[in-house]
């Protein structure tokens, strides 16, 4: 893969690679890509009025039938934006040798969660105006039942395209993944280029590129200037905090855990720890122990090994009705039909 860094000029011989099986079924789009206009081969295909090829997403959807997309690329970057068309549920995964920019430009959900490799998992619902960012290497997924229809813009990195510190390579100052942060100054730019992308600006490749440019520096410059009461969204907890907190609940899942405890931990008072915790999961304190309980519930009832009852009293339930109660409250299902399902 030809690295390119975005102050260079745009080379033809510079090829974006997300390296993600292309869905076997496309919808119906309209992709441009970038390249083709420094392209020999492509300005020769466009004279015989034939569409270049776009390029592969990085992201995998499913179902690829539920979302509209729009993509371009040049040298060093990609872009693409992406509007639910159903609502019925939609996951997105990666797993890309590129950096990821997410940005949620509209959408709440009413379940769902979203998790990068490496940070604690979220259920946040309204996530309109967030973004994630998902370095290269790391796994990513997100999940929703839509409540309102999604909006969602990737932007796509190559690693050596990002205008990192004179003397420094990524290895020694690798991009910290980050879940649901908010900047207004990052959202400025990355809604110009959205602007662009479906404007008719969409064939200026110049403009693109300059505007993909900003986009990079801003994403470095937050990086940079991470701290820990940063790195959450605005009012939650810091990533330390909810990994701290995350840690002992999922070491604890078998017993009732004090919110006085999970707050010393996080160094908060009792109140702004559960207000906090709300901010950065979506739900308090106590709901996501259950879910916990519920996730590790869902591992044990796929071991024939084990009964339905001793799972319960494994995930902290003293009563086999209680446990069946939040079970199917959590999946529509009883843990028994669960159990068969997986058959």
């Amino acid at each position: 893969m030809a690295m390119s860094s975005l102050a260079t000029a745009p080379s033809s011989h510079a090829v974006f690679n997300g390296r993600v099986r292309t869905p076997t079924r496309q919808p119906k789009l309209r992709l441009v890509d970038c390249r083709a206009a420094f392209s020999d081969k492509s300005a020769t295909a466009l004279a015989e009025g034939t569409r270049p090829e776009a390029p592969s997403p990085a992201i995998e959807v499913n179902p690829v039938n539920g979302v509209k997309r729009r993509a371009v690329s040049w040298p060093g970057m990609a872009a693409e934006i992406v509007q639910a068309t159903s609502g019925e549920r939609i996951v997105y995964r990666a797993h890309a040798p590129v950096h990821t920019l997410v940005l949620f430009e509209r959408g709440t959900r009413r379940d769902g969660e979203t998790s990068i490799e490496g940070l604690p998992s979220s259920t946040l619902r309204d996530v309109t105006r967030k973004f994630v960012f998902v370095p290269a290497g790391h796994a990513y997924c997100d999940w929703h039942n839509p409540r309102t229809s999604a909006r969602m813009a990737f932007f796509y990195f190559e690693p050596g395209a990002l205008p990192l510190p004179p003397g420094l390579s990524e290895a020694e100052q690798p991009l910290a993944p980050r879940l649901f942060f908010e900047d207004a100054a990052l959202l400025t730019t990355a809604q110009k280029l959205m602007a662009s992308i479906e404007g008719p600006d969409a064939d200026n490749c110049a403009y693109l590129e300059a505007l993909g440019a900003v986009l990079a520096h801003e994403l470095v410059r937050l990086d940079r200037g991470n701290t820990k009461s940063k790195s959450a969204v605005k009012g939650g907890l810091a990533a330390w905090q909810q990994r701290v907190v995350t840690s002992y609940i999922d070491d604890h899942l078998g017993e009732p855990v004090p919110l006085a405890k999970l707050a010393e931990l996080a160094g908060l008072s009792t109140y702004h720890f559960c207000r906090s915790f709300k901010q950065s999961f979506g739900v308090p304190p106590h709901r996501y122990h259950t879910n916990r309980r519920i996730e590790h519930a869902k591992t044990l009832l796929a071991k024939p090994a084990f009964s339905v009852t001793d799972i319960g009293l494994t995930v902290g339930f003293s009563e086999t009705s209680s446990f069946t109660a939040a079970f199917r409250k959590a999946t529509g299902l009883t843990p028994t039909a669960y159990h068969r399902s997986l058959a």
